[in-house]
């Protein structure tokens, strides 16, 4: 897993309604030589093209029924169609997603070369990866609606490279074994050995994690299952503080309580996306958050790649 990268793309930041500068909700993560879609509004295949992130989409995740976060799913199937996919498409979104599955298939059966398999995720379902999953939790939009969180699976201790060769383990191969878990033989002074991965690896490690919220009220991310310690929360900030009580009217968050829930489960970073075109400037949405929330705060513009690194590298 040392040398997976985990990148991740802001395709689309913008509220309901696009701006001349932001795209519908569209985010992509590349982990490993997996490319994963969450949310996917209109103009998506063309901020791929703009991104250069290519068209080797895995899965795609929709948090809800909104169009400008599943209306770019049919240009970007007709993108992948002339490009010669085969291989299934897999799509993942709450309830309803068998009425989008029909509607893509109707519209594109001149041109789909591959089929579209829709499966309902609730809060608590999962999808298991190679070396990670994503996992739907709660989220309040006031219709049926989900936020997912990429976990990578944990990784074993720092090995320590000394005291393998004073247990009279050889640089080589065996090296590779006890770092996956297993035990090895050693012949020391003529007589055979056992050496345990427990007595070369410390502690075992997390790897990285990312959350996106979607369009949501404030959610206790905790409750929701959400690990501490984030290294991204991409949270909806369609907002100012100003004007909470029309953020409360329609089921979204302002920028505050995106920073407030950053706070809550420990991330590192958060991103604050979903910005209503009403406003012409980010500065106080990035001061709402940082007034309750200490870590770092962005307000990142389309076809912003941010690279999360492991904490220990």
């Amino acid at each position: 897993m040392a040398g997976e990268t985990l990148q991740v793309y802001f395709l689309g930041t913008a509220g309901a309604l696009p701006t001349v500068h932001r795209n519908p909700a569209c985010f992509l993560i590349r982990r490993g030589s997996d490319t994963l879609i969450f949310d996917c509004g209109e103009g998506a295949q063309q901020q791929m093209m703009r991104a250069q992130t290519g068209f080797s989409v895995d899965a795609i995740f929709i948090t809800h029924w909104h169009a400008d976060h599943y209306l770019g799913l049919l240009g970007l199937v007709q993108t992948l169609a002339f490009n010669g996919r085969a291989e299934p498409l897999r799509l993942y979104g709450p309830e309803g997603i068998d009425e989008i599955v029909h509607v893509i298939e109707h519209l594109s059966t001149a041109t789909m070369r591959f089929p579209v398999i829709g499966r309902v995720l609730r809060p608590g379902d999962e999808v298991p990866f190679d070396g990670y999953r994503v996992r739907a939790f709660a989220t309040r939009h006031g219709m049926q609606s989900v936020g997912y969180m990429l976990v990578e699976d944990g990784r074993p201790g720092r090995f320590d490279r000394e005291g393998a060769i004073a247990l009279g383990v050889r640089p080589g191969p065996l090296f590779g074994r006890l770092q996956r878990g297993e035990t090895v033989k050693v012949m020391v002074d003529g007589e055979e050995r056992e050496v345990r991965p427990d007595q070369v690896l410390g502690p075992g490690r997390p790897g990285r994690s990312v959350a996106y919220t979607g369009d949501t009220r404030f959610v206790d991310l905790l409750r929701a299952g959400v690990p501490q310690g984030l290294d991204l929360l991409i949270h909806d900030a369609t907002y100012e503080d100003a004007d909470r009580e029309r953020a409360a009217e329609v089921f979204h968050a302002t920028a505050g309580e995106a920073g407030e829930a950053a706070a809550r489960v420990g991330a590192r970073r958060l991103a604050l996306v979903h910005l209503s075109s009403r406003y012409t400037s980010s500065a106080t949405h990035l001061r709402d958050a940082v007034a309750v929330f200490g870590g770092e705060v962005l307000v990142p513009d389309d076809l912003t790649m941010l690279e999360l690194p492991f904490l220990d590298q």
